[in-house]
Formats: structure tokens, sequence, C-alpha cells
């Protein structure tokens, strides 16, 4: 195991001496922002350290850059949940605004929950958020979406499944 460990280790290592350059300039060039650039580089590498098989890549830059887009959409999708948080406390009166920690508290729990909601099938996820954010019953989202209503029911279950399998993580 120890072996396998220094492996990977020792193949990032050149990865990251080879093209974190290259990566950093080209996601500076994605994102506009030199700052946010070197934190999602950074992030490419980690979770190719985390990772528990060899990244053996015969295109490293392509390899990298495939990593790299999926972090600059995960970061994208963020800033968008927070500017949506934000603009919803400012329109609250001030005695009412939560604390700064529970501001991060909600920001990260939305962050995970729309994560999880990016992880269902869209048929899936439409039902649920009709159910939700909509307030519609089973048959009505079967109408909806042109299911039966069988189908709609098991959508939801395997979406509250997934949003309760991310309380216990």
């Amino acid at each position: 195991m120890a072996a396998a460990d220094s492996s990977l280790q020792q193949e990032v290592r050149i990865l990251y001496q080879d093209h974190h350059g290259w990566l950093k300039g080209w996601l500076r060039y994605k994102l506009g922002n030199a700052f946010d650039a070197a934190d999602l580089a950074q992030d490419v590498f980690m979770r190719l350290l985390a990772r528990q098989e060899p990244v053996a890549a015969r295109e490293p830059k392509a390899f990298l850059s495939t990593i790299a887009r999926r972090l600059v959409i995960e970061h994208w999708r963020r800033r968008e949940l927070e500017q949506a948080w934000l603009e919803t406390l400012a329109a609250q009166p001030e005695a009412e605004a939560p604390s700064p920690e529970s501001r991060a508290l909600f920001l990260e729990t939305l962050v995970e929950i729309d994560a999880v909601l990016d992880g269902l099938k869209p048929p899936v996820r439409s039902a649920f958020l009709m159910a939700q954010l909509d307030g519609l019953t089973c048959p009505q989202i079967a109408r909806e979406l042109g299911v039966s209503l069988a189908t709609v029911e098991r959508y939801l279950a395997k979406a509250l499944r997934a949003c309760y399998a991310m309380r216990f993580e």
C-alpha cells in the first residue's frame, strides 16, 4: 500500500512540475482571475493525490484540463448560489439577518444540496423540484412530465434517498 501511495505521489509530483504553470495559465484565461486560477490549479492536484489508483495520463494536458473544467463548473455554480444567497439576505430586515456563522453554514448546505441535485437524472431532479419548490402533487407531476404516477413516486423516493444520504456523510 505504501509503495502504491509513493508511486501515486511521484506521478502527481511529475505532473505538477511539468504542467502546473500551464494549468494555472489555462485557468487564469478561463476565469479571468489569477487568484481563483491558482486555487483551482491546486485543487486539481489535490484531487489527484486523493485518488486510490494511478493517474497514468497519456495526454496530461487533456487529462488535467478535464478535471479543471469540472472544478471551474463547480466554482461558477458555487458563485451563483452564493450570489443568490447574498441577494436573499439583503432583502431581509437587518434584525432578522442570520449571524456570519449561520450564513456560512447555510451556504455550505446549499452547495451540498446543489451537488446532490446535480447528481440526479434530469427527470428525477425535475420531479423533486416540482414537489418541493412548486408544491405539486404526484398526480400533477406525472401529468407535467408525461409519466405514470408510480414513476413519479419512484423519482421522488430516489431523490429523497439522495438527500438523506447527504445528511449522514
